[in-house]
């Protein structure tokens, strides 16, 4: 394919690319669900099928159904090293994602000999054993009785009753943290455990006892004096607790917990869960049954019964898998965005009406969390999963505003409503940018770092600030649809993304791996916004995506570049982040970077394999684990000692999206194929 070793040779170069393109079509429309839309596996890590396991022993479910496949997922994916992962070979394991694996595991009856359970046990152990987990793996522990819940932060759930102004209220936590809090306030205040029976329980993880552990929470290294301040409160409010209970004084707390279960009910989505996610899905049904709501209450089993639902689990042989949260929206529509920049909706009509029809149904309507803090602002965003009516985000509506904006002329759509959809996403999203010009996902200005000093705090994220990948679609949405760069909301926007330039030229990627994904974002916004595109910072983006083409003509870059900055960009080549890349590139339309772009498109056409591409990769990215939400400063000595997170990223979470393999390269594919026939 090569000639000379300089480029794809020319004469069937176009031949190939047509086919790829075709077949990679093809395999999307045998692969649409019946009802319209597109939706591909989410894969996350062990202490997804981990935690329902603990769950389900804690509700009295031992027996459930689903605790011998889920267990048997368990075995299947731990390492060599008898530890389990954060993400696809990563360089290290995750000690509280192996402490859950191995307490699930144990109270699914496998023997502490048992020679899976003994290489974790041992490899828990070799890094320092309970003390160095972390608040949420604490939790867990305390609800088999395993851990003493005098030793866990306290979550008092008179939180509730914040108003909105205070610096404590629930809204100023994010989306995802603020639906996990709520039920796990209401079990941090009654304290529960269903103790495994003496031949389960974790005694082998406390080789000098369970009396001489020391369970206090190991204080942050260069501590300051907001990390030392919460710390005593959080003493305080177990004092007062302890005192409580044994005096039988409820200091109203009753009350508050009433109040917090009428939320977590109220925020229940229609298919069951809560959030979208599995923290609040899984934290909410134990708080309901723990406050004595029975199995067959109908919150209660319509919150059991979506371990059924397919598009939920994953079954696979004898084990199974139960998903993080489902990406039906997000798929969809970035399929019907791969069709347009191919050019194929005329050749696919049938799908893609069905998937208009899909999309605009999506909208939502209502009110959500976002509107505490904005009540005159009229909804009109997306969501990501199939029934989350409380939590649309940005990036979601972004690109289903992209994604429609190629219909908007159509008569037929017009009467379907697509002009008044339209509208009511631009002005929500308008309505929810932020003081300094970017978008958070769920929220606006969801910003307060003084809350991040919680010792609750101490996962992925608390905090929703704006990120420059979800800015970027944004300005590409308004870029499409006509808003130019004069208008005020773009022109904010566009200082925004300048601002937050890294210093080699790339941008950051908080929703997908990495500075690849951030700097693939932003420049096909700037281009679609009207940008002029020779101007220096754009010259010196391209050129940092030029510097990390690999001798294969693709792009990767490991999950541990969060951590690592010598990871930047570098890391085995996928579909995904070759897109990305790609896309970037075609965007700024470079004339210098054709014999590049052509070489990244042959690394994609030589590895499709019946139509669509394999990545065992992660290259989605739920937290990096930094708890503000944005970038930090990378190389502080005290960082990664005070995170406890190196390139392993124990305290983020990352994701496969099996489908970012195939409808990203067909959208470079398809650009690249349409800027050569502009340019012809």
């Amino acid at each position: 394919m090569y000639e000379n070793g300089s480029g794809p040779a020319r004469g069937n170069f176009e031949a190939q690319l047509d086919a790829s393109i075709k077949a990679a079509a093809d395999w999307l429309k045998a692969n649409q669900k019946p009802e319209g839309y597109w939706v591909g596996r989410l894969e996350s890590n062990a202490c997804m099928e981990a935690q329902w396991i603990l769950c389900l022993w804690f509700m009295g479910l031992e027996d459930h159904h689903l605790r011998p496949r889920l267990a048997e997922s368990l075995k299947k994916t731990q390492r060599a090293d008898g530890s389990w992962e954060i993400y696809h070979d990563a360089p290290a394991g995750d000690i509280n994602t192996t402490v859950e694996a191995y307490a699930a595991l144990r109270s699914c009856g496998v023997p502490a000999s048992d020679p899976q359970l003994a290489k974790a046990r041992d490899w828990i152990l070799s890094k320092g054993g309970l003390k160095n987990i972390r608040v949420f793996t604490r939790y867990w522990l305390a609800l088999i009785g395993e851990w003493p819940w005098e030793k866990t932060p306290n979550i008092p759930p008179e939180v509730i009753h914040f108003p909105n102004w205070f610096i404590f209220s629930i809204y100023n936590f994010a989306q995802w943290a603020r639906a996990t809090l709520m039920p796990i306030a209401v079990l941090s205040a009654r304290r529960p455990a269903r103790v495994l029976p003496p031949e389960n329980r974790c005694d082998d993880l406390f080789p000098g006892g369970r009396d001489t552990f020391d369970y206090e929470l190991p204080g942050k290294p260069g501590a300051d004096f907001w990390d030392r301040f919460f710390r005593t409160v959080d003493v305080i409010l177990h004092r007062l607790q302890s005192f409580g209970a044994a005096t039988g004084l409820s200091f109203g707390r009753n009350g508050s917990v009433k109040r917090a279960l009428e939320w977590i009910i109220e925020h229940q989505d229609a298919d069951g869960v809560w959030g979208g996610i599995q923290p609040p899905w899984i934290y909410s049904t134990m708080a309901l049954f723990n406050e004595g709501y029975a199995l067959d209450h109908p919150v209660v089993a319509k919150a059991l019964g979506a371990l059924d639902d397919p598009r939920w689990r994953v079954d696979v042989g004898e084990a199974t898998w139960i998903q993080a949260s489902t990406s039906p929206v997000w798929d969809t529509i970035l399929t019907l965005l791969a069709f347009d920049d191919c050019h194929l909706n005329g050749d696919y009509p049938e799908e893609v009406e069905k998937a208009v029809d899909w999309v605009l149904a999506q909208q939502v309507l209502r009110k959500g969390d976002w509107s505490q803090k904005l009540p005159k602002l009229a909804p009109g965003g997306w969501a990501f999963e199939y029934k989350n009516y409380f939590y649309p985000d940005t990036d979601d509506t972004a690109v289903a505003l992209i994604a429609l904006s190629q219909f908007r002329n159509e008569e037929r759509w017009r009467e379907k409503g697509i002009e008044r959809a339209i509208h009511l996403g631009v002005n929500w999203l308008i309505g929810m940018q932020c003081e300094n010009g970017g978008w958070g996902a769920f929220d606006k200005d969801n910003d307060k770092k003084f809350l991040t000093k919680i010792p609750f705090c101490d996962f992925g994220e608390a905090l929703d600030p704006p990120s420059v990948d979800v800015t970027a679609h944004i300005v590409e949405a308004f870029g499409k649809l006509g808003l130019g760069k004069t208008h005020p909301s773009m022109v904010r926007a566009l200082d925004y993304l300048r601002r937050e330039q890294e210093q080699d030229g790339s941008w950051f990627g908080r929703w997908g791996v990495n500075y690849i994904y951030g700097t693939g974002a932003v420049l096909p916004a700037l281009a679609a916004i009207g940008e002029d595109m020779a101007q220096p910072y754009v010259a010196r983006a391209c050129d940092w995506l030029l510097s990390r083409q690999q001798e294969n003509g693709g792009w990767g870059e490991s999950c541990g570049s969060y951590m690592d900055p010598k990871l930047s960009g570098r890391g085995k080549a996928t579909a995904s982040q070759t897109a990305w890349a790609l896309m970037g590139l075609i965007g700024a339309n470079r004339a210098s970077d054709r014999d590049a772009i052509e070489k990244g498109l042959a690394f994609l056409i030589e590895r499709q394999k019946n139509g669509t591409w394999e990545e065992a990769e992660y290259t989605g990215t739920g937290f990096p684990g930094y708890g503000v939400g944005a970038t930090i400063k990378l190389g502080d000595p005290l960082l990664e000692e005070r995170l406890k997170q190196g390139t392993e990223l124990s305290r983020a979470f990352m994701i496969n999206y099996n489908l970012y393999r195939h409808y990203f390269p067909l959208m470079a594919m398809g650009r690249w194929r349409q800027a050569r026939a502009n340019s012809a």
